[in-house]
């Protein structure tokens, strides 16, 4: 009993934090969209497509349930999950994670939670696992770069939140006034150290 509510809790957050993860795209240009919003290049489009990447080869090959989408063999990773090529739309991009979802919810659905899985890429110490260990890895992912959209969006044109549903009108000011105190608080605590 306990494990079909760890699976079903942990399978909800997942699926919650896709959703988030993909609302960060909405009313983005193509070019926000892809452009590189870090000095590493990290970018929401290439984001989207590497959690895509994740679910697929986790809940894919792990558990010997080849992904219905190509993938490039991991032994030949070279960071092009990271980031849309100019001949990869964003549909079709969002398309790859939406079928991945399907894919992957069809491997946690049939898959007891102690069924065993085996990570080719992890260390040679630890590459034998299980469904468990696997969604909570994933979810960890999902979750981090889910983070790294948040702060990447609000960047762009200071839209904050998880869904869309609850996101508020940006009022400028009392933003402002938030982080002129952040700021006081910061140079206070700075000049007192020094």
């Amino acid at each position: 009993m306990i494990d079909e509510f760890a699976k079903g809790n942990l399978h909800g957050r997942l699926r919650r934090d896709r959703e988030a993860l993909l609302w960060k795209l909405d009313g983005l240009s193509e070019y926000d969209a892809r452009r590189p919003l870090t000095a590493t290049g990290t970018n929401l489009l290439g984001l989207v497509k590497h959690v895509a990447t994740v679910e697929a080869r986790y809940f894919g090959e792990v558990f010997d349930r080849r992904s219905p989408e190509p993938l490039p063999r991991w032994q030949d990773y070279n960071g092009g999950d990271l980031w849309a090529t100019e001949d990869e739309t964003r549909d079709q991009i969002i398309g790859f994670y939406r079928r991945t979802w399907e894919h992957s919810d069809a491997t946690i659905d049939e898959l007891s939670l102690d069924t065993p899985g085996h990570v080719p890429w992890w260390p040679e110490s630890y590459p034998n696992t299980n469904l468990f260990a696997v969604i909570v890895h994933v979810l960890g992912e999902s979750i981090r770069h889910a983070g790294h959209a948040d702060i990447l969006r609000e960047g762009l044109d200071g839209r904050t939140g998880v869904r869309a549903e609850h996101e508020k009108q940006i009022d400028e000011e009392a933003r402002a006034a938030y982080c002129a105190k952040i700021e006081q608080a910061a140079r206070s605590a700075a000049s007192s150290k020094a």
